[in-house]
């Protein structure tokens, strides 16, 4: 290990116009940014998946009340920057002395708890369209065959609607899910040390331009390249009734 440090130094010194050597000597700090990110990243598509799913219900059989609700939540939220979300639940909501003063400031003065509830919400509003669309373009024989074996509603929807709907919606939210990757930087702009937070504090102490950028770049290429896999190796197993004999 000594070696392939030194190795690296010495190509980084007289090789090299970036210090790559200098990057490996920052390893903890690009660790916990990398950290940071990959949570953000699960804990908003779990918690905006969990929205998702029943504002995606309500847009494709149009709850009477509950589909206009549903329909303007969405609207504006898609409509709306990301970032300004997030500065509106982090700077907003600590102008009013009723929230600093409430049970929820615990949550609210904490960059970190500021951007998962703004991702979470992004991610529920873009995910919930793209199951609506597959649960409205479910095959009518499928709705047909869960009436004439008796099922209810919600059995129905359980057991074969949403299950349906999810492996047709499938790469679409592959790409969202890269989607939300590529957002989880705007978490940097109120001061949560993510991959990019990481790059930028790393940039700034030693007063370069390129080394800390484009470390960043290199995790978040590593990270698509997984996620892609997953996704293949889960299109592959759900979606292998429909390839051609």
């Amino acid at each position: 290990m000594e070696n392939l440090l030194n190795a690296v130094q010495t190509f980084s010194a007289e090789n090299s116009p970036l210090d790559f050597y200098l990057v490996l000597e920052n390893w903890r700090l690009f660790w916990k940014g990398l950290q940071n990110t990959l949570l953000l990243l699960v804990l908003s598509l779990v918690a905006g998946g969990l929205l998702a799913i029943p504002l995606a219900i309500i847009r494709a059989t149009r709850v009477p009340v509950l589909n206009p609700i549903a329909f303007g939540f969405i609207y504006f939220v898609r409509g709306t920057p990301l970032l300004v979300q997030l500065y509106v639940i982090y700077y907003g909501l600590s102008q009013f002395e009723a929230i600093r003063d409430s049970a929820a400031w615990v949550i609210l003065r904490d960059p970190w708890w500021c951007a998962l509830i703004s991702f979470s919400i992004g991610t529920a509003a873009y995910t919930a369209e793209i199951f609506r669309g597959a649960i409205s373009d479910t095959p009518r024989g499928e709705v047909e065959a869960t009436i004439a074996a008796g099922m209810s509603r919600v059995l129905a929807y359980r057991r074969i609607i949403l299950p349906s709907a999810f492996r047709r919606a499938l790469p679409a939210y592959g790409n969202e899910v890269i989607f939300n990757l590529h957002t989880t930087v705007i978490a940097s702009t109120v001061t949560v040390i993510d991959v990019l937070g990481a790059a930028r504090t790393f940039n700034n102490k030693y007063y370069l331009a390129y080394e800390g950028f484009i470390t960043a770049a290199l995790i978040f290429i590593a990270i698509v390249f997984v996620i892609t896999r997953v996704f293949n190796l889960m299109e592959r197993r759900m979606l292998r009734h429909l390839k051609r004999a």
